[in-house]
């Protein structure tokens, strides 16, 4: 059985714009996959939660969203690629790091795991002219290299937070600085001057020994000695809420 690279992403991105009430009906078991560097593989559950069977696809890309399964340049096999899914069943998926690329032994990588749901289509669609989605599911795949520096769940209090001139040039953002060999991931941050409060509950994400820039809808007028107030989000998914003094540029 053989999909259309170019085409199934382009369905699943349709439903994602188009299908605002609907849902997928083949979930992942987790929020992201810690990939020992040291392990041959690493085990991803999925299920199908809805009634009907599904046919799903699955592969790994470096963080290009538009990428095509089969030209995704990733040290990454996924297996099964392509399966049925039964209703109320579910179904392991294998990820296998091939050795394929030089990754960091000193910090982690990030790469992605797709997981596209192509529910089938009813009898009443057949007839009729409707419009069937497929969903795509991306979460981060963290690999991670043996004998890292201190602890994931510390890294968070150890970054670094700066004011800047947004990139559009109206209003203010966020430079964040990780110091640390692990990635940290936000589910929202903002901060808080004593009288107005900004946030971004869209969340982000800041690479090891590195910097990014954050942006906070509408902040203008904020000022060094602001506190910054963010929830990162731990290797088990859960809330690290964490605060920081911001300094100036």
């Amino acid at each position: 059985m053989k999909l259309l690279p170019r085409l199934i992403p382009a369905m699943a991105l349709a439903g994602a714009l188009l299908a605002g009430h609907a849902y997928a009906s083949v979930t992942i078991g987790g929020t992201r996959v810690i990939y020992p560097m040291a392990e041959r593989e690493v085990t991803v559950k999925v299920e199908n939660d809805s009634r009907a069977p599904s046919l799903v696809q699955v592969w790994v890309d470096d963080g290009k969203t538009d990428a095509d399964p089969g030209e995704s340049k990733v040290p990454f096999v996924v297996t099964p690629p392509i399966f049925r899914m039964e209703p109320q069943k579910s179904q392991t998926l294998r990820v296998m790091f091939t050795g394929d690329a030089a990754l960091p032994k000193d910090r982690e990588s990030v790469f992605w795991l797709n997981v596209l749901d192509i529910p089938p289509k009813s009898a009443k669609a057949a007839n009729a002219n409707t419009l069937q989605f497929a969903f795509r599911t991306r979460i981060k795949i963290f690999v991670r290299p043996a004998k890292l520096d201190g602890k994931p769940e510390d890294a968070p209090a150890q970054l670094s937070w700066q004011l800047v001139p947004a990139a559009d040039g109206k209003g203010q953002a966020l430079r964040v600085t990780n110091p640390t060999p692990y990635h940290v991931s936000f589910s929202e941050f903002g901060v808080d001057d004593g009288s107005r409060s900004f946030k971004n509950d869209l969340g982000g994400m800041v690479a090891p020994e590195g910097t990014t820039v954050l942006n906070v809808p509408h902040m203008a007028g904020a000022h060094a000695g602001a506190k910054v107030h963010f929830t990162a989000i731990s290797d088990y998914a859960a809330a690290l809420p964490g605060e920081a003094a911001l300094t100036g540029r």
